[in-house]
């Protein structure tokens, strides 16, 4: 236990962040097995939606520094490419 004010403070901010980031990775991985859901079941319609929310919800987890912007970068590129492979193949 902390035996500084400041301390103490820091552990009450640290689980308040641990508790955002949580909830906003899982966010992320949700999301993520949605498209691949509709990728998988190839509803280009639901998929490009869906996609549209990931990308965005990507690049907020990057700004934030949830992530690094480059694994942002990297999770929209490789699933740009499924994505694309099943309006290559309907």
């Amino acid at each position: 236990m902390a035996n500084i004010k400041s301390s103490e403070k820091d552990i009450r901010r640290t689980k308040r962040r641990n508790a955002a980031n949580s909830q906003n990775r899982s966010r992320l991985r949700t999301q993520a097995k949605k498209v691949l859901k509709a990728i998988k079941d190839k509803d280009q319609n639901a998929a490009t939606a869906l996609y549209v929310e990931y990308t965005s919800l990507l690049d907020k987890a990057a700004k934030t520094n949830l992530i690094h912007f480059k694994n942002a970068d990297r999770k929209k590129s490789r699933m740009a490419i499924r994505l694309n492979a099943v309006s290559a193949t309907a």
